[in-house]
């Protein structure tokens, strides 16, 4: 008779996206794994058969927990280039807390996996024309509204917004402090208009 598993898999994943974020891949071994989720090794390869198998998951997590909360901010918006410029002090924010690993989990998988591995460039690039796709809406709502210049492409302008942000991310994992990435955001803003 199987024994149910006596963790929940969703806070293992959560355990695992901070470590993997923290770490990378590349920089996290097994018994940071067994130290990091609490789980014996035996409980780990049971569940997730192999360190790059959780890892999958844990980016599977991350793209569906944090990128979805993002594009609902972004598809639910009346007021486009208020949720812009709130997502970008957000990422900004978040980039300069302490608590929270450098960099975004997605595009730190982007810079150090997807060129090997094209599971993982099939996950960050979902993502990432997933949320060109969220700035094409909210850019074209904008121009229609008269918030937004409509001299530009919209979907140009979304694959813009979409690349400053994940710049602003790769930058922070670098050590760029606010004022820059403020900097960056009050210029992007102005391209807007």
């Amino acid at each position: 008779m199987a024994r149910s598993k006596a963790f929940d898999e969703n806070e293992v994943l959560d355990k695992a996206v901070n470590l993997f974020w923290s770490k990378g891949y590349n920089g996290t071994s097994a018994q940071d794994l067994v130290d990091s989720l609490g789980l014996s090794r035996s409980s780990l390869y049971d569940t997730f058969s192999d360190k790059r198998t959780l890892f999958i998951k844990a980016l599977q997590h991350y793209r569906t927990k944090m990128g979805g909360a993002a594009l609902q901010m972004i598809k639910q918006s009346d007021n486009p280039a208020q949720t812009i410029k709130e997502l970008f002090k957000m990422v900004i924010n978040d980039s300069c807390n302490p608590e929270i690993p450098k960099g975004c989990f997605i595009i730190n998988s982007m810079v150090e996996l997807a060129p090997s591995d094209p599971e993982v460039a099939a996950i960050v690039n979902g993502n990432a024309q997933d949320m060109e796709d969220a700035f094409y809406q909210a850019v074209k709502k904008g121009q229609e509204s008269g918030q937004f210049s409509t001299k530009s492409n919209p979907r140009a302008v979304a694959r813009l917004l979409f690349n400053t942000l994940s710049g602003m991310r790769v930058a922070a994992r670098s050590g760029m402090d606010k004022k820059s990435l403020d900097d960056i955001v009050k210029s992007q803003l102005t391209l807007l208009s």
